[in-house]
């Protein structure tokens, strides 16, 4: 029997996972939230389950609104910069990432953005925008009326869109600059990281208090240069980079030996870096290390 709703349910898992990613930002409780799921799958009385993949969805969303209210009170004590846990999406685990549209509605930015929506917000516009729900199905899964839906959509994309991110349409260029970076930090040629870096250009570190970090985010293409050869210095000789498209956006993994000790995500604007985002909390790096770690 045990089997058989397995069968039934895993199917269904990618999909769920990919909506709860994107309303929690954090893939670890994504993750539960869809063995929640499961769990309730497995003692309903299907045969009262008329649309399943519609049934979880409503059950997963209204699972992760529940989790949204004291995520966010956790977000107000978290120390230093917040960012959400980082995912290896090259593998398909959020789904396809065919598009620039596709590889912006998981990206760090995007996320980061989402943060300032309600929690009922959130979860309207994740069904509109990433999977495509009319308002009557969005009214159905949140249990308000439809005109609320519409109302709450139109409110969240203009918050949202104050501060959008944009994609550069040519992946091939974004991984070339990441490279370049990459190169000009190991041999310490400040000029060179200046050339691939933007005037504007932000560092954001989430280190979660638990490892050295700025607590700020930095600014400015001098600044971030220096930034960055100074971690360079300090902590690029004992570690090895992998590249990795982490959150849709070109990025690299970097090893301690066996031991993940961070992600690094680089959002590129009008051809440079515009902003690069690294998560060193090593409470958030358990699912990505899982996924870099397969054969």
């Amino acid at each position: 029997m045990s089997s058989m709703i397995a069968d039934d349910f895993e199917p269904h898992r990618p999909r769920l996972f990919g909506l709860a990613y994107r309303l929690l930002g954090s893939a670890e409780e994504a993750e539960d939230a869809v063995q929640d799921a499961y769990l309730r799958f497995s003692s309903a009385d299907r045969a009262h389950i008329e649309h399943p993949a519609a049934w979880l969805a409503k059950v997963v969303t209204n699972l992760c609104l529940s989790r949204l209210t004291s995520a966010r009170a956790r977000r107000e004590r978290y120390v230093g910069e917040w960012l959400p846990e980082p995912v290896v999406t090259s593998d398909g685990a959020l789904g396809p990432m065919e598009s620039a549209e596709q590889r912006e509605a998981v990206s760090m930015a995007m996320l980061v953005l989402l943060e300032r929506l309600t929690p009922t917000e959130r979860a309207v516009y994740v069904l509109r925008e990433a999977f495509g729900y009319g308002h009557r199905e969005i009214a159905g899964v949140l249990d308000l009326a439809e005109a609320n839906s519409r109302q709450l959509y139109r409110r969240a994309v203009q918050r949202v869109g104050e501060g959008r991110p944009r994609f550069e349409p040519a992946p091939e260029r974004q991984r070339e600059l990441v490279a370049s970076f990459l190169t000009a930090a190991r041999d310490g040629d400040l000029a060179g990281l200046e050339k691939v870096l933007a005037a504007d250009v932000t560092w954001t570190s989430d280190g979660g208090g638990k490892v050295s970090a700025a607590r700020r985010a930095v600014h400015g293409r001098d600044k971030v240069g220096r930034l960055t050869l100074g971690g360079a210095e300090r902590f690029a000789a004992g570690l090895t980079f992998t590249p990795a498209e982490i959150n849709g956006e070109p990025g690299l993994a970097a090893w301690a030996g066996d031991t993940l000790f961070g992600t690094v995500a680089f959002e590129v604007r009008d051809g440079l870096i515009s902003h690069v985002r690294s998560v060193l909390n090593p409470d958030k790096l358990d699912f990505v290390r899982r996924q870099l770690a397969r054969p």
